[in-house]
């Protein structure tokens, strides 16, 4: 796959899988979000300096933000102004996940990279700089399209990873957790998120299949606690720490 030039502008949040998405309040988006920042104070430490990168509209950084002083990167500059108004007091910078020099080593407690590393065609070296600026047992919490879903294989080209072309580094969980710990972050909890991207047959209604398909992912996100294995969902879901005196 290859990415067209600057894809990611304000057309990118209403169009391709994103045109379907609600961002209204208990909508799919909605939950999401409060998983993710669920997740985060549960296994993350309780203060400190946490980062998202791919921070989008910001609205995961807003839940955060009782917690923890936040910080967002994006290279999406027009997602970046609306942020502002819906994480005021996160700090924001318009950064490549690749690159993240503009933040001082071991700076960040917490960094979230929540569906992130498969935009980008080096993702390898945007784990070493999420290694870099963790504090050592900083937590980091990572979200990419699962290959190992069995709906990735019903569905065909037509499933979630693969309808958006700027998904240029989709890999196996082994190859993730492979290059996570090669940067010294010590996979701690493999997870998924549930069967979200119904329909997944033909002869069923879409509303029925959202409901049933639906319901463990639904579960999960409800109760803010992580108990589907990897091969029950569409996202591979890690959660790691910085562990210099882990093996590589």
């Amino acid at each position: 796959m290859t990415t067209k030039a600057g894809p990611y502008d304000q057309d990118y949040f209403s169009s391709g899988p994103y045109a379907q998405v609600s961002y209204r309040k208990y909508r799919q988006y909605w939950w999401s979000n409060r998983f993710y920042a669920k997740l985060v104070l549960r296994y993350g430490p309780p203060s400190g300096r946490a980062l998202e990168v791919g921070c989008g509209l910001g609205h995961l950084l807003a839940r955060l933000s009782e917690r923890y002083q936040t910080f967002g990167v994006d290279v999406n500059s027009w997602a970046l102004e609306q942020a502002k108004a819906i994480a005021p007091n996160a700090h924001l910078a318009l950064a490549s996940a690749e690159d993240l020099s503009a933040i001082a080593g071991g700076m960040m407690d917490v960094v979230v990279a929540k569906h992130v590393v498969e935009h980008l065609p080096d993702p390898g070296r945007a784990l070493a700089e999420f290694s870099r600026v963790l504090t050592e047992h900083g937590l980091l919490l990572m979200a990419t399209p699962n290959l190992e879903s069995p709906m990735r294989m019903r569905k065909g080209d037509g499933w979630v990873g693969y309808r958006d072309p700027t998904h240029v580094s989709l890999l196996s969980p082994r190859e993730w957790i492979g290059l996570l710990e090669g940067q010294a972050l010590r996979v701690t909890k493999v997870f998924s998120d549930g069967f979200w991207d119904a329909p997944y047959v033909a002869w069923l209604p879409a509303a029925f299949q959202k409901l049933l398909w639906g319901f463990p992912g639904g579960m999960q996100a409800l109760i803010g606690y992580p108990f589907l294995p990897l091969r029950w969902g569409e996202s591979l879901i890690i959660l790691a720490v910085k562990d210099e005196n882990a093996e590589r």
